[in-house]
């Protein structure tokens, strides 16, 4: 398959493109009801990070920085108080810790009464991706609670050398997510970035226990999709690699307006449709699996 070479070659995954509402500029941050825009998951996401809000390894020496910030529910005003943000990124050589029991540069905190956030971290550095390089970046991901829609997303870097040239943090929907990085009062690198949730488009959990389980895309490709908060994730044989919002019609979007839909036959079989939207040219992909496990 084309796409999910693509993914194993450039280590990137699935866009996702926000929607704009209003938005004003007021005392250094935007204020407003415009969501947080979605971005790349990437194939290195690992559930299950640790709680705790230095990501950095033990005993790091080197220079930290501090990441905060308010999440808000999805009127822009209204802080979203105890719900679940996730980060992650690579370390000072460019590199995920995907095996180890450390869970390096991961970490997870939920938020205060105010919808505060802290995380301590150092500069990720830019590495390469297939042909490319991707520009320094945080992961993250923020689980709220029914009526919210859980985010999957970035922050960047003003500054860095590869922002116009990575696809992700040049889409104008990154924007709003390109920091300054400034100085705290001891004279330490700090970012802050503002979190608005959107609207969930909500399907019950009876429908998605109808759909997960293992999927035959056939020449060897096995999908498994399962439910995480209300986002339906798909493992690419055995790669988490993508992430699927409901929208209706037992039919699912990713970011970058790829199309899943499930279909239940009369016999029983369920079979799941994609029509990928592949980056770069915007070309369309289908393919077509059918369910075959259910754990």
């Amino acid at each position: 398959m084309k796409r999910r070479q693509f993914v194993k070659n450039s280590s990137l995954a699935a866009i996702s493109i926000g929607v704009f509402g209003k938005l004003i500029f007021e005392k250094n941050k935007f204020i407003g009801d415009t969501p947080t825009t979605t971005d790349v998951l990437g194939p290195f996401y690992r559930p299950g990070a640790p709680f705790r809000t230095d990501i950095n390894p033990p005993g790091f020496k080197g220079k930290k920085l501090y990441l905060s910030g308010n999440i808000f529910k999805d009127d822009g005003k209204t802080p979203f108080s105890d719900c679940l943000i996730e980060i992650w990124q690579v370390n000072n050589e460019g590199k995920y810790d995907n095996i180890s029991n450390d869970f390096l540069y991961r970490g997870a905190a939920k938020t205060d009464k105010n919808g505060n956030y802290n995380f301590v971290t150092s500069m990720p550095i830019p590495y390469q991706a297939g042909k490319s390089y991707r520009a320094a970046h945080i992961h993250l991901r923020v689980e709220g609670a029914p009526g919210e829609q859980d985010l999957i997303s970035q922050i960047y870097f003003k500054g860095d050398p590869y922002l116009h040239t990575d696809m992700y943090s040049a889409d104008p929907a990154s924007a709003g997510r390109i920091l300054m990085v400034t100085k705290n009062e001891r004279n330490e690198d700090m970012v802050h970035f503002d979190i608005v949730m959107s609207k969930e488009f909500p399907l019950d959990n009876a429908a998605f226990e109808k759909i997960i389980g293992l999927y035959d895309f056939g020449k060897g490709n096995l999908v498994e999709f399962y439910k995480k908060g209300d986002l339906l994730f798909s493992k690419d044989n055995g790669q988490i690699s993508d992430a699927w919002r409901y929208t209706g019609n037992n039919s699912f979007e990713d970011g970058m307006g790829s199309k899943l839909q499930f279909e239940f036959l009369a016999d029983g079989t369920i079979k799941a449709k994609v029509a990928y939207r592949d980056y770069p040219g915007n070309s369309i992909e289908k393919y077509e699996g059918t369910k075959f496990l259910k754990y």
